[in-house]
């Protein structure tokens, strides 16, 4: 596999001539439903074997390829790092890195759950069933077709999380966690709570995503999934938890990661949203500050309870002047569809390794977009087996992203827990 940024005179068929790779096949992995193509796009090219072409070196192959250049010579029997025009090189097959990958579902019609877990249920050791959310009194709301994606979910032998928020009408709210936290009457209330959803409804363990935490109740928070730890550990229930990306003491100080980690048998870092609709434009997942929060949790938890998690999605950002009016998140397959449309090529941060670009809309409004594509999540694979994490997974399964699937697969292979 390499993955190939597309040039100004591309087709289709000249890259699957270029590489010898079947149209069927660049289709198929990319999910193009179309022969249109923009500069700066990037295609996985599923092939075991690279044809060398005018300007390449065996530093730029490696690159691509995300295999080590010693390894390339050493498969292709090469003395020295010379290359010729149209010679062809094995690209070696990389060992799978054992993960443990934890990605959101949000049921909404049968069909959709069915056709959901069909497609992902061999990338990921547990879907988050998102979600229930708290109530001022201790209660959790109810999910429709939370049945459904249970059973469906087993019987692909994936183990089902009960997501549990303190998500309002208006948001994640403060105001009720602080309320909960504060009493150890309302506290207790909802981990019975808790542990009896998961008892009647068959979940092989919880994911709490209680968000805004205030700094004042750090020990609280702690405190309060340590209690639930030991209510439903015994029934042999998991407790997992997201948590938003700290960099240092001071980001989000209601989040203690040492006390969360120790407290839980999991963590997924949030690592995505560092712009988003309300800050305006920028790289939603910047792999140098994915990388920051990734150090900075080493620091305080055991590598082998992080799982990162990653965007499917990017923002497009409408723009007066330098100043962002409104933003709205758009797929991968969206963003790069809208490229297309307005015939604007995809530039790509080597700092951040994330793509953007700008456009001009039929009302003459400007545009900026951020967004993830197959190069940004190849390195974010890289980084989870670099730091030996537990695993990686996504918000959320229902934003489209064709490549995600085959880079998941090319990258690592799945433990199972049910």
């Amino acid at each position: 596999m390499f993955i190939y940024t597309v040039k100004s005179g591309d087709s289709l068929y000249t890259i699957s001539r270029k590489y010898q790779v079947s149209l069927d096949t660049i289709r198929s992995v990319n999910g193009l439903n179309e022969a249109d193509l923009v500069p700066g796009q990037a295609l996985i090219m599923a092939t075991t074997t690279y044809i060398v072409q005018q300007g390449d070196t065996l530093s730029s192959i490696a690159s691509i390829s995300y295999v080590p250049s010693q390894l390339l010579k050493t498969a292709n029997g090469l003395e020295s790092d010379a290359l010729t025009v149209g010679m062809r090189l094995t690209l070696p097959t990389r060992p799978k890195y054992l993960e443990e990958g934890l990605s959101y579902i949000l049921p909404s019609t049968p069909e959709q759950i069915q056709k959901t877990v069909q497609n992902f249920a061999n990338l990921n050791t547990y879907f988050g069933v998102f979600e229930y959310h708290i109530t001022a009194d201790g209660n959790l709301s109810e999910l429709p077709y939370d049945d459904l994606v249970i059973k469906v979910s087993r019987d692909h032998l994936v183990a089902p999380l009960a997501t549990i928020t303190n998500l309002t009408p208006g948001g994640f709210s403060s105001d009720i966690t602080k309320q909960l936290l504060q009493s150890p009457e309302l506290r207790n209330r909802l981990i019975d709570n808790i542990y009896t959803l998961l008892k009647t409804k068959n979940y092989t363990g919880v994911n709490v995503d209680f968000e805004r935490i205030r700094a004042d109740e750090r020990d609280l928070y702690s405190g309060f999934l340590r209690a639930l730890n030991e209510r439903i550990k015994p029934d042999g229930y998991y407790t997992s938890v997201a948590v938003p990306v700290k960099r240092s003491d001071l980001d989000h100080p209601g989040y203690d990661y040492g006390g969360i980690a120790s407290s839980v048998n999991f963590v997924f870092i949030m690592a995505y949203d560092f712009h988003e609709a309300h800050s305006g434009p920028g790289p939603v997942g910047p792999i140098d500050e994915i990388r920051k929060t990734v150090e900075y949790a080493l620091q305080h938890m055991p590598r082998h309870k992080i799982i990162l998690g990653v965007p499917r999605y990017g923002f497009d950002w409408t723009m007066e002047g330098n100043v962002p009016l409104t933003a709205k998140a758009v797929s991968v397959k969206s963003a790069t569809d809208t490229a297309i449309r307005y015939e604007v090529n995809i530039q790509y941060s080597e700092q951040y390794q994330q793509p953007y670009f700008g456009y001009w809309d039929e009302q003459g409004r400007r545009h900026i977009v951020w967004f993830e594509d197959a190069r940004a999540r190849a390195a974010k694979c890289q980084l989870v087996i670099d730091y030996q994490l537990l695993g990686i997974g996504a918000w959320q399964l229902g934003l489209n992203f064709p490549q995600s699937a085959y880079l998941i697969m090319h990258f690592f292979r799945n433990r199972r827990v049910v």
